[in-house]
């Protein structure tokens, strides 16, 4: 999908929609200096533990996650964030459907 026009006015949570059984994601912008992702989570949906070799901004915006950071949980809520840090492993579930911005930046 496209980014989104610049010099708008944007409604995150009606951006990107759920779909059953799915996680979907809508890039907002890209630079080369980093980038903005919009994702959906459908309930009991995930991403598998990864790393990411920039630190990793996750920002809910509807819903709760369960963030593993280098086997430390985090439960979140609307209008929590939390940094994931460069090169450590993590991974995200949803016990709900969620939805979050991401914002990842090259340094």
């Amino acid at each position: 999908m496209s980014t989104a026009t610049k010099s708008q006015v944007l409604n995150l949570i009606e951006m990107v929609s759920y779909q059953e059984a799915a996680v979907v994601s809508r890039q907002i912008t890209k630079a080369e200096a980093g980038n903005v992702t919009l994702f959906a989570f459908d309930k009991d949906q995930g991403l598998s533990e990864h790393t990411a070799p920039f630190d990793a901004l996750v920002h809910i915006l509807e819903g709760e996650a369960l963030i593993t950071i280098s086997g430390k949980p985090f439960e979140l809520k609307t209008g929590d964030a939390i940094i994931m840090p460069a090169n450590e492993p993590h991974a995200l579930k949803a016990p709900q459907k969620f939805k979050m911005l991401l914002t990842m930046i090259r340094a």
